[in-house]
């Protein structure tokens, strides 16, 4: 494996509950994962990044903690994290595993000792104001984000009620934490994506803030609760932790911030190696949007030296088939979109199920939802849920091969036509595509070197790699480009006539120079 590797790596996001049940009880399990790694293998990615897997009562998919040196027994033990990690590194895929340090569950030894008087300055408790909270505050979830307790005092928590906030200004809740860190790096795993890493650190005397649209990053600085400066401080004391081990271990940081440049300021050589690239993510499919983020992320992270990352799916968000339109139209796009991103320098972060093109479920019956969000938005918000259907592995059964029983949500029956099994041997699927088209970047490494723009038809990216180029077709009609001969991947099927390449819309061309 080499050094360096998390600059250029393809890591598959695998959200646990949801990708193979291996004891047939309706949920994934890393039993199951680990049964399914050769097909990682041959998907082509470099390591593989799993949902919290550690004791919770699941108030919110299992990130809120109760013990964050345990496995949930629903997902099996600490043997089976082992055995998973050992079987990746025989074939070549690195493990890295979700931190949630922002807060735990309210099941916590810690919390349950809160409630009953002791240890409470390890989380954010406050008096109220009258009989009112301490702030304005609202939850990400919905409602306010301040809950109380028997005694009137109030604590804070960003997410659930069931989600207390830690109070990272306490030395002891660092201290906890780096030994967190520890037990599982000297169990083998590779690194760390750290949930709510933009979070740990509220803004000092925790004031108001006084409109409706506290939880939208607008403008330039930071909120109260979400990116303050001294979440940084934590972020050093854990590179060092990480650093101290051998093979190259890593952090990620889930930071939602207001810009590219504050995004940045995560990855400064002393703090973390990756961060996610949400303002990507949220990009529209138009050809400036797309431009002026793929320009914005880059130049951000030059001055830090560290590589950017890009994604177009995660377990929060819906999936970008439905995302870019849905049916043919998501499906063409979504193809596309991922023969752009793997063009790109730096580092790819894939979505269980993307590879096969899955979209979002918008029609889950009302009373199998579970995302916490869904109850706390007073039924207004659905929630997740629909980006979390378990994955159809086979075209036939009771859960399409994500195990022999049934599954935590149901799978539409279209999926069967969607599953592995259906596509595994038809050379124009999304999943022989996404075989296609890392094998291809990993035979390309010139795909690891800068970027140059290059003056193409209106509504056409276009751009070259030291020796290889990639054009996409965003404008909605044909466009005509010189003949590029030597095409190396193609996102759909394009014409050729009279010495001009015809790329339809929403297509994607990479070739050799």
């Amino acid at each position: 494996m080499s050094q360096d590797w998390w600059r250029h790596a393809v890591i598959y996001q695998v959200y646990v509950r949801s990708f193979a049940d291996s004891d047939g009880d309706g949920v994934g399990d890393l039993p199951g994962i680990r049964s399914r790694l050769p097909y990682l293998r041959d998907l082509g990615v470099d390591a593989v990044w799993i949902t919290p897997f550690y004791a919770s009562p699941m108030a919110d998919g299992g990130y809120d903690v109760a013990d964050y040196r345990a496995v949930d027994p629903q997902f099996g033990g600490l043997d089976d994290v082992r055995a998973l990690v050992d079987d990746a590194h025989t074939l070549g895929i690195r493990v890295i595993v979700d931190i949630v340090p922002n807060h735990s569950s309210d099941q916590h030894a810690w919390f349950q000792e809160a409630l009953a008087g002791r240890g409470r300055e390890r989380y954010l408790f406050r008096e109220g104001v009258g009989d009112q909270p301490p702030n304005d505050w609202e939850s990400v979830f919905g409602g306010p984000a301040w809950t109380r307790v028997a005694d009137g005092s109030w604590y804070l928590h960003l997410f659930a009620p069931e989600q207390p906030d830690l109070n990272w200004e306490l030395p002891e809740v660092r201290a906890e934490f780096r030994d967190v860190l520890r037990f599982w790096l000297d169990l083998g795993v590779d690194g760390f994506r750290v949930d709510v890493a933009h979070g740990m650190i509220k803004a000092p005397g925790l004031p108001d803030i006084g409109h409706a649209d506290q939880l939208k990053l607008l403008g330039t600085e930071p909120l109260p609760f979400f990116d303050q400066d001294g979440v940084h401080e934590i972020h050093r004391e854990w590179r060092e932790v990480v650093d101290s081990y051998e093979g190259e271990r890593v952090l990620v940081a889930e930071a939602w911030t207001p810009s590219a440049e504050r995004t940045a300021m995560y990855l400064r050589a002393d703090e973390m190696h990756q961060a996610f690239n949400f303002h990507y993510l949220t990009a529209e499919w138009t050809c400036e949007a797309l431009r002026s983020v793929i320009d914005s992320s880059l130049a951000a992270v030059e001055p830090v030296g560290a590589p950017t990352t890009w994604v177009l799916s995660n377990h929060d968000v819906q999936r970008h088939v439905t995302r870019y339109g849905g049916g043919e139209t998501g499906v063409r796009r979504a193809r596309a979109a991922l023969a752009l991103m793997l063009a790109l320098p730096g580092s790819v972060y894939l979505y269980q199920g993307e590879e096969l093109g899955l979209p979002e479920v918008l029609d889950l019956p009302d009373e199998v939802l579970q995302d916490p969000m869904w109850e706390r938005s007073g039924h207004t918000e659905r929630g997740r849920d629909g980006c979390r259907v378990p994955l159809p592995w086979a075209s036939s059964g009771p859960s399409l091969g994500f195990g022999t029983g049934g599954s935590w949500l149901p799978q539409p029956a279209d999926w069967a036509k969607l599953s592995v099994e259906a596509q595994a041997g038809d050379q124009d699927s999304m999943l022989s595509f996404y075989r296609t088209a890392l094998r291809v970047r990993r035979e390309n490494p010139a795909l690891g070197a800068g970027l140059t723009w290059v003056d193409a038809p209106e509504g056409v990216l276009r751009f070259e790699r030291d020796g290889v180029a990639c054009a996409v077709n965003l404008s909605g009609a044909v466009v005509e480009l010189p003949d590029p001969g030597s095409v190396l991947l193609a996102s759909s099927y394009y014409g050729v006539r009279d010495g001009l390449l015809l790329l339809p819309p929403d297509t994607a061309l990479w070739w050799k120079l």
